[in-house]
């Protein structure tokens, strides 16, 4: 695997033009895997310790982060993320920060998981930055609020040490820790300002609450859904036919470049156990010129499992939800849905229940991470 990049220093001041001409980025390893702090699953900054230039809030808005060198506000310059203020020591004789100083933010995972990488974005800070950053991680159930989770009966495991960063950069980190979390903790040394938080991980659900619910969208990334695959993602990601909700604009879905051939594109899904589906939706919402002509929906059962088509092709209409329920049930851990000739769709659903066997390996695994 490359060795993920690492940024450290400020950024040259911005000096006209694209803010991003000169931002730091790199391909990270992890970013195959589902974002578990997106505000669409859920996901939420539930309380810091400091706010005073810019709001928490932004750490987990969608898309990148923008500037504007003309805004300000009655406490100076309106950025795009997370910013406190300057942090001083505690006199004259010693004006500095003490080495443990730190600003802090604690975020609620969207979907709770196996947490793969992280990405503390310090886009546009450029001299107002941390130093560094850490993060870590806890795991506990129900809805707890910022006062339990600061308990000191809580246990917090560090996903990243603490780490200097460079501003105007994408600071990305892989995390090796195979275990279930629910909340981090964001930490950065000694004052400073982030633009986005991303989480990368693998959504591992409750299986008691699966169990409860009875029928559920079994391909769902909340319920332990996931793409692995896909043969075109031009203009949008394949991992938003499974995000929760209907598509609230064209870009809130799956679609591919033109196709100048005979061939099709596809989305080879992982369900969240094995399990009897008996229902399918495809939704094209907001797909009106560019939605998929034909789809179909094939299944298979384990790893090695063969591909049985469940869900013939059959003519999409453009912004529309296409229900279909099948004549009997189809049983497998892996899905498959094909377009043709190209273009896109916004949300596949797969309707059904876990088997035994399926509800037996998501609770073993579940146990394993510590849920």
């Amino acid at each position: 695997m490359t060795a993920i990049p690492s940024y450290t220093g400020d950024a040259n001041p911005y000096g006209g033009g694209d803010p991003y001409a000169d931002y730091r980025t790199a391909d990270f390893p992890f970013t195959q895997y589902a974002n578990l702090a997106d505000r669409q699953l859920g996901a939420s900054v539930i309380a810091a310790n400091d706010e005073f230039f810019a709001q928490r809030e932004n750490l987990l808005v969608p898309g990148r982060a923008e500037f504007d060198p003309e805004h300000f506000g009655h406490k100076g310059k309106i950025m795009d993320g997370w910013e406190t203020r300057r942090r001083r020591g505690t006199g004259a004789d010693h004006p500095w920060p003490t080495a443990d100083d730190h600003d802090w933010a604690l975020v609620r995972l969207g979907a709770p998981g196996v947490i793969r990488g992280i990405v503390v974005d310090t886009a546009h800070f450029r001299g107002n930055y941390p130093r560094a950053v850490s993060v870590e991680a806890t795991s506990v159930p129900g809805s707890p609020s910022p006062e339990e989770l600061l308990g000191d009966d809580v246990k917090w495991t560090t996903l990243v040490p603490r780490t200097p960063v460079g501003g105007h950069a994408a600071n990305g980190f892989a995390v090796s820790a195979e275990q279930r979390f629910t909340h981090l903790r964001l930490n950065q040394h000694p004052d400073g300002g982030i633009a986005r938080l991303r989480v990368y991980g693998e959504v591992v659900p409750d299986p008691k609450w699966l169990e409860t619910l009875g029928t559920f969208d079994v391909a769902a990334l909340e319920n332990g859904g996931q793409v692995e695959d896909a043969s075109n993602l031009f203009y949008s990601p394949a991992t938003n036919t499974i995000q929760p909700g209907r598509s609230r604009k064209m870009d809130d879905g799956w679609e591919t470049r033109r196709r100048r051939d005979r061939g099709n594109d596809w989305i080879r899904y992982r369900l969240a156990a094995q399990a009897r589906i008996r229902a399918i939706e495809i939704d094209t919402a907001y797909l009106k010129g560019n939605s998929a002509g034909w789809a179909s929906v094939s299944v298979k059962d384990g790893e090695s499992g063969e591909w049985h088509e469940i869900l013939p092709r059959t003519r999409l209409q453009p912004d529309t939800n296409h229900r279909f329920v099948l004549p009997a049930e189809a049983v497998g851990t892996h899905a498959r849905v094909d377009i043709f000739p190209d273009g896109g769709i916004s949300r596949l659903r797969l309707y059904g229940s876990l088997t035994e066997t399926g509800t037996t390996a998501l609770t073993a695994r579940h146990q394993e991470l510590g849920g």
